[in-house]
């Protein structure tokens, strides 16, 4: 799959595609047969298919602090599309320039222009452009003088709760530990990917040495304690316990994904790590001091070891 990054980039060398645009926040199942029904559209016009997605995406551009939180990071999200076998990916650099474009001239400059779009996919309540105009019926009445066609994307229902599947919703079943759910809307267990980092080393000096990750992302959908399975780079799979929070016991630190393999003593920096969220065991929470903290971490390996036990 090939990635194109930037509304000024001049080389976007495809013959005409059949895109999609939005956040893509997930890959959840509903946005998985939007690509499956973009990707029969475009076999059958012998064209490429093609995602546009935007970084960062519009609502963290405008208000970073009320942006829902991110269920994945940019490369998390190149990955998963990936794995859809689209052809390529278009990342737009959501900037001042970029909000400020009209419905129309998005169309002119994005679609008619950059990628020479042939027929495109959305849903009927799509709406885009600075001026808030650009709509299922606008794209419909330009493709009309440009060359391009139109078709809507039906609502994916969850066949259990028979609610509309979206990010929203997963995000709602994470923060209330249902990961059950969250793992149906999504079609796959919700987890975090990310390269291992130096941190302080104190999980080591207690007897429970930790992988640091960055979560790549203003905000997580999850805080606190998790039993954890744990995909190597070179396909074991482990099993652990994680914190996703600022660690208020040590100090004050950018919130973080921390885990500790259990068994585990060889040193993994620098390695990249798939975490899936199994379940939450707790809050995170300060204690008065590592003694304490000792403790309670112990407390929590126990658990997530009997949660994962089967």
């Amino acid at each position: 799959m090939r990635l194109f990054r930037g509304r000024q980039y001049a080389g976007v060398d495809i013959p005409g595609c059949v895109a999609t645009i939005g956040n893509f926040d997930g890959v959840h199942c509903g946005h998985q047969n939007i690509i499956t029904q973009l990707k029969r559209c475009a076999e059958s016009m012998s064209l490429p298919s093609l995602a546009i997605v935007f970084e960062p995406q519009p609502l963290e551009f405008f208000n970073p602090s009320e942006a829902p939180a991110r269920l994945m990071s940019f490369r998390e999200k190149f990955e998963a599309l990936k794995s859809c076998e689209l052809d390529a990916v278009y990342c737009l650099k959501f900037d001042e320039n970029l909000s400020q474009l009209s419905g129309q001239a998005f169309i002119d400059q994005v679609l008619v222009r950059r990628l020479n779009v042939r027929h495109l996919v959305v849903g009927d309540d799509f709406r885009f452009g600075g001026d808030r105009e650009g709509d299922f019926s606008l794209l419909v009445r330009a493709g009309h003088g440009s060359g391009f066609s139109v078709e809507n994307t039906p609502t994916h229902l969850d066949e259990v709760s028979a609610v509309r599947i979206s990010s929203t919703e997963i995000r709602q079943a994470l923060a209330g530990g249902e990961f059950k759910r969250a793992a149906r809307l999504l079609g796959r267990p919700y987890g975090i990917t990310g390269r291992v980092q130096y941190g302080q080393q104190l999980g080591r000096t207690i007897g429970f040495p930790t992988a640091n990750i960055s979560l790549g992302r203003i905000k997580a959908p999850l805080n606190g304690v998790f039993a954890v399975s744990v995909i190597r780079e070179d396909g074991r799979r482990q099993k652990g316990v994680a914190n996703i929070g600022t660690k208020p016991t040590v100090g004050q630190f950018e919130p973080n994904l921390e885990i500790h393999l259990f068994d585990q003593s060889e040193s993994f920096y620098g390695e990249r790590l798939a975490v899936e969220f199994i379940e939450k065991i707790r809050e995170e929470k300060r204690f008065d001091g590592i003694d304490q903290l000792k403790r309670q971490i112990e407390q929590d390996s126990r658990i997530a070891r009997s949660v994962l036990a089967d």
